[in-house]
């Protein structure tokens, strides 16, 4: 009986190991066939084209890829990407949805900072950062964490108290990881504090990213009002003609974006 038993167990075995191999071969097949799509249809073709001035082009090619495949995730992102830096968000949010449910993976997050710092749709990017947390913890998108994205969302939504308190937790864990946190984050922590006029406490954090950017125009622009406020008129006064200047010579925020949008708080000279 119990070899029997054995026997039937082996054979169980032995058939659900042959389903695992058959259910993933067509996987892989279909990632390579997929690259391949890819490699034809944006690479040695819409790639060949700008974007900025050949959309119908750009737009032609990855069609035709995705008549062949319409479940590629990538071409439907390439589609949509296009679109938000010519400013026409609402066409490309339709490719884009279409990007992450193909892969919501890889595209959920692009998704939740495209919200965030093109459409500016807050509340929409708010829902998107919290599922991306929920999948994968606080990672990042963009050179900056997703809780970073959510306290500024909320910056945008004037609940400024609550920014400070993400910003507050977000700047403590990457302190601890990195010794440091990102001069922007300094920045928009200063920046929750400055909209609850707290004017001290605000110029406390603009110097933490001043001392990492010394030339940042923005800080150096609020932290001017923020002298002000105090009553510090003489020097309120030289630092925000320094601002100026620094701001006419480039010294903004420098997000690779920025050229295509204004971030929150940038100020245009």
């Amino acid at each position: 009986m119990t070899k029997f038993l054995i026997f039937i167990l082996s054979i169980s075995f032995m058939q659900c190991k042959s389903q695992v191999d058959m259910n993933t071969v067509p996987s892989e097949n279909k990632r390579i066939k997929q690259d391949s799509i890819i490699k034809k249809y944006v690479t040695n073709c819409a790639e060949k084209f700008n974007y900025k001035y050949q959309m119908i082009e750009w737009q032609n090619c990855l069609d035709e890829g995705l008549k062949v495949d319409s479940t590629i995730a990538y071409l439907w992102q390439q589609k949509a990407m296009p679109y938000f830096k010519a400013r026409k968000y609402e066409v490309g949010m339709i490719y884009l949805d279409k990007a992450v449910f193909y892969d919501s993976r890889r595209w959920l997050s692009y998704r939740a900072f495209i919200k965030c710092i093109f459409a500016k749709t807050y509340q929409d990017a708010i829902i998107d950062f919290e599922k991306c947390i929920d999948t994968e913890g606080n990672s990042y998108v963009m050179d900056h964490t997703y809780q970073f994205h959510i306290a500024l969302c909320n910056l945008q939504l004037n609940q400024f108290k609550k920014a400070e308190t993400i910003f507050s937790k977000d700047i403590e864990e990457q302190e601890k990881e990195w010794g440091e946190a990102h001069y922007l984050d300094l920045f928009y922590y200063g920046i929750s504090k400055y909209e609850q006029e707290k004017w001290k406490e605000a110029i406390v954090e603009f110097d933490k990213s001043l001392k990492q950017y010394p030339n940042f125009s923005e800080v150096k622009y609020y932290k001017s009002i923020c002298l002000l406020k105090l009553n510090d008129l003489e020097n309120s006064k030289i630092l925000y003609q320094q601002s100026k200047e620094d701001g006419i010579n480039g010294h903004s925020i420098n997000e690779d974006n920025s050229i295509y949008e204004t971030y929150p708080y940038q100020v245009r000279w």
